[in-house]
């Protein structure tokens, strides 16, 4: 196989993400504990973000009207005004956050920047998406970038006809099973999963599920060089 183009993810691959989420979750829950003691909060949130992601897409944005969302439903339309501005608060700031990278990301890019044609490829809101680029520093290092709504073989599949790539010289790293491997491989690319601390139970795929040849796990993206290697 003869690598021509890498395609990266962003969110927990090249850049913290998840932890934000669940820092905010965390809040969202002890906030709504003085209202709905009771209540399976992060249960009936993963399901209103499920609902959602149809009409909001990916992202903070979403997340943040999905917790509101939440927040009106279990309280009944009791929960103040003051608490509803908490809510948005906790999205701005989640927003707005430094872009942090994961250990070992820039000098591994570089490392490869005069080898591969290096693609980000990753999803969720434009505006987020485009910030958190502009943030890492990394922007240098990319031929193209393709913020995508949704990440399945319709999308790779759009994105190598876009940019002249076929699949055997393609592969994609990524954090998340469900969007940065099972849609690749299906199509005849590569990939390897680079597991992230904390994945979103959106983005995990059961094993049986899972193809069995076309991609393999690292443990850390420094790895990334030398298996590309022994493509």
């Amino acid at each position: 196989m003869a690598v021509r183009v890498v395609g990266f993810d962003g969110d927990d691959t090249l850049w913290h993400s998840e932890t934000r989420f669940h820092v905010t979750q965390s809040e969202f829950r002890d906030l709504l504990k003085r209202h709905v003691p009771d209540a399976d909060i992060d249960t009936r949130l993963a399901e209103m973000e499920m609902k959602n992601l149809s009409i909001y897409g990916y992202g903070v944005k979403s997340f943040t009207l999905s917790m509101i969302e939440t927040a009106i439903e279990l309280t009944e339309a009791r929960i103040p005004a003051a608490d509803v501005e908490t809510i948005l608060g906790w999205g701005k700031r989640m927003l707005m956050e430094p872009t942090a990278l994961l250990d070992g990301v820039e000098e591994t890019l570089r490392a490869l920047a005069g080898r591969y044609d290096l693609l980000l490829i990753t999803k969720g809101d434009l505006f987020d998406q485009e910030s958190k680029l502009a943030r890492s520093g990394l922007g240098e290092m990319f031929l193209g970038v393709e913020i995508l709504s949704e990440k399945n073989v319709e999308t790779y599949r759009g994105v190598f006809h876009r940019r002249g790539i076929k699949a055997e010289d393609f592969v994609m790293v990524g954090n998340s099973l469900r969007s940065d491997i099972v849609p690749v491989v299906a199509l005849g690319a590569h990939a390897f999963h680079i597991p992230y601390e904390v994945t979103w139970h959106h983005e995990n795929v059961p094993e049986d599920e899972l193809p069995v040849q076309g991609w393999r796990p690292l443990s850390a993206i420094r790895e990334l060089p030398a298996a590309l290697e022994e493509l």
